[in-house]
């Protein structure tokens, strides 16, 4: 018998540790940033089921619950995970998004294999949600299952979340399946993005595509059907980070670190993704000709980049990852010393307690993305730093510098822009550095993690109580529903026999 929850989360991965404790217990997967950190504090203690792929192939492994929050593996094949994950949604979708950073690949059986992945979505969440559920999709991986799913399940509520960046409508515009993938988020009660200006873009698009009456906060379909849109910044658990910085082994971990790396006068650290997104080349270029031109010493100046893994089967990245570890070593072979590194480069990932100490180490944090939806890693620094001190500069193309206003905002495109900045926030006086930490610390204080959700939940469903005053599933809106979804949902087709995409 399927369990059914009121509260359905659903996502591209579970949130579920690549290993299993020792007793066989699933634990959370946690990373700086990203979707299950930001959700961690939220489903730890509520009553919830989380839809999503574990990450292995092949038929979907029976999974514990996580106290109780109860797991709903949905199965990939290779194939799929080659034109649905590695191929649409990060090969097309996720570099459209982003500016076109990376040119977009369009290959039109990668779209076939998203469809049928977000089917399989559509249908397991159809499954577990029970009658009158609010279910909440998250993200570009699964477009289309707000639609699909309306056409199963119209008793539910849906509400979708983009966390990345929504494109202008002159680059969306691109994208061969435009149509289908805007009527995909369009199937949701509420589409909400990390910044307005997404909410603008998508307001055009439907007026344009779908001959639609929108505005910034509201679109009505063809149909009479009314969507509502808004942004709602994503925020982090500040409360938690603010305890883990605080702890006695972190702060010796940090004191510790900042002995390793020679005591340097002013240490700068990166987080990342290793993406192209996050503008790690135009960093180091920065801080390369910073060098050269003698603006700063490897004396008294060292770079961590701290670059998780991430993508590596897809060749762009692994071009990338090899460009970086290229130019790193020619920085270090070029201005480094014995016993004296100029940048310490870090491909792994890092427990929080370890990034913890490190942003405790930092005199300046560097987040400057090309392009980011928010960037949670800038505001885990500014939660960390109980001391006040630090600087933060930051890119003012991610989501987090409508927020995070005095922090050191650069241009990162601008790489003589950026060395200015850097060197404003290495030799910032003190006094104005608690200054801007301080007013950061207090807007975050304001707008937390459980800020964001209370916001975008009860704009899901002002009455408060989510599904408890929605229509029952044998209501008049759900007769039908059967034949509707057959009209909607694409015929799923056996992915997995078909060749791999080009």
């Amino acid at each position: 018998m399927v369990r059914q929850s009121s509260l359905v989360v659903v996502a591209n991965r579970l949130p579920l540790d690549d290993n299993a404790a020792p007793d066989g217990a699933c634990e959370w997967r946690r990373s700086p940033g990203g979707l299950t950190s930001a959700l961690h504090t939220i489903l730890e203690q509520t009553p919830a089921t989380w839809v999503g792929w574990a990450g292995g192939l092949g038929p979907a492994p029976a999974l514990p619950d996580i106290g109780s929050l109860r797991i709903r593996p949905v199965a990939l094949s290779e194939t799929e995970l080659r034109g649905y994950y590695e191929g649409f949604a990060n090969s097309t979708l996720w570099p459209l998004y982003h500016d076109a950073v990376e040119p977009p690949v369009f290959d039109r059986d990668w779209w076939e294999t998203y469809q049928a992945v977000n089917v399989r979505f559509a249908q397991a969440t159809a499954e577990v949600a029970e009658a009158g559920a609010a279910v909440w999709v998250q993200d570009y991986h699964l477009s289309l299952v707000p639609r699909y799913l309306r056409a199963l399940r119209p008793d539910l509520l849906i509400g979708f979340f983009l966390h990345v960046p929504f494109p202008p409508p002159e680059l969306f515009m691109q994208l061969p399946r435009r149509i289908e993938l805007l009527r995909g988020m369009l199937g949701a009660d509420l589409v909400g993005f990390q910044r307005p200006q997404a909410a603008h873009n998508v307001a055009q698009l439907a007026a344009k595509l779908l001959a639609a009456q929108s505005t910034d906060d509201q679109i009505t379909l063809a149909d009479g059907r009314q969507v509502r849109t808004g942004a709602f910044p994503v925020s982090i658990d500040v409360a938690e980070m603010q305890s883990l910085a605080r702890r006695p082994s972190v702060v010796t971990r940090a004191r510790q670190l900042r002995r390793d790396l020679g005591e340097p006068r002013r240490v700068l650290l990166s987080v990342d993704r290793l993406d192209y997104t996050k503008g790690i080349e135009h960093r180091l270029t920065a801080y390369s000709e910073l060098l050269r031109d003698g603006r700063i010493k490897v004396r008294d100046t060292v770079v961590v980049q701290v670059a998780v893994p991430s993508r590596e089967r897809v060749d762009s990245y692994r071009a990338l990852r090899d460009r970086i570890e290229g130019e790193v070593g020619r920085i270090n072979g070029e201005y480094g010393r014995v016993g004296e590194a100029a940048i310490h480069y870090l491909n792994q990932p890092f427990d929080r307690a370890e990034l913890a100490a490190l942003y405790r180490t930092a005199d300046v944090m560097v987040v400057t993305p090309l392009r980011d939806g928010m960037n949670l890693v800038a505001k885990e620094f500014v939660a960390a730093r109980e001391d006040g001190a630090g600087a933060l500069v930051l890119s003012e193309f991610a989501g987090a510098a409508d927020e995070l206003q005095d922090a050191f905002l650069v241009n990162p495109h601008d790489v003589d822009g950026l060395k200015d900045t850097l060197l404003r926030a290495m030799r910032a006086e003190p006094a104005d550095l608690r200054a801007r930490m301080g007013a950061m610390r207090e807007h975050l204080r304001g707008h937390d993690i459980i800020a964001w959700a209370r916001a975008y939940l009860t704009a899901l469903d002002d009455s408060g109580r989510l599904a408890n005053q929605l229509p029952l599933a044998g209501g008049p809106k759900a007769r039908g529903a059967a034949a509707k979804a057959r009209a909607i949902i694409p015929r799923s087709r056996s992915v997995a026999r078909r060749r791999p995409p080009a």
